[in-house]
């Protein structure tokens, strides 16, 4: 299945569109079960949306079978899009080193789900688990190191959702009569703002 990409445009094109049908033809054989979409990009890479509740299954089933191999997770991507019912999308980036192949694993969710962590799979994940969940609130059962990773003890909130106000809630300070960092509650007063015509400011 490894193809060599420095080969003649009209050899590369037949290739990836045997390769297109083929992969394509397999997943939704093999792998029928909560597939929702499968596509091919930029040549080889293979891209499928699934269902959340299946994401652990078909993970399990790329990295165990000897036809996928895909035994590296790079990393789990996640963003938002606050207007849709399913607003944050999980992107799973696999690579089979055995086979030269990518593959991207995309579940949809809503902000009241939560997901099956990976962690068992590919202990990579641990750390890109953590980061989602401290970011967009995303909760992944079965990970047992579930805590914030990069933002402050006792934070409120979640930092890259849409609703989450630019200066925060809490407001971090050094007050030199005690010598130590402090904290304080802001208010968040724009919304209340006077506006005066009259003024240029």
């Amino acid at each position: 299945m490894k193809f060599n990409k420095n080969i003649s445009n009209k050899n590369y094109t037949l290739a990836s569109w045997f390769f297109t049908k083929s992969i394509t033809n397999s997943i939704s054989k093999i792998m029928g079960v909560g597939i929702k979409k499968v596509s091919v990009v930029s040549g080889f890479d293979i891209v499928i949306e699934v269902v959340n509740k299946n994401i652990y299954a078909i993970l399990l089933f790329l990295n165990n079978h000897t036809l996928w191999q895909f035994k590296t997770l790079i990393d789990i991507v996640a963003y938002d899009i606050p207007k849709k019912v399913y607003r944050f999308s999980l992107i799973y980036n696999l690579i089979s080193i055995h086979y030269n192949l990518r593959f991207q694993v995309m579940t949809k969710i809503n902000e009241l789900s939560s997901v099956f962590s990976v962690v068992g799979l590919y202990k990579s994940a641990n750390w890109s688990e953590r980061e989602i969940f401290d970011f967009f609130g995303i909760f992944f059962w079965g990970n047992k190191d579930l805590r914030r990773i990069l933002t402050d003890y006792g934070f409120k909130g979640f930092p890259l959702r849409k609703d989450f106000p630019l200066t925060g809630y809490i407001d971090v300070y050094y007050d030199d009569n005690q010598k130590r960092i402090c904290y304080r509650n802001l208010e968040l007063t724009q919304e209340y703002r006077n506006f005066s015509l009259k003024s240029p400011w």
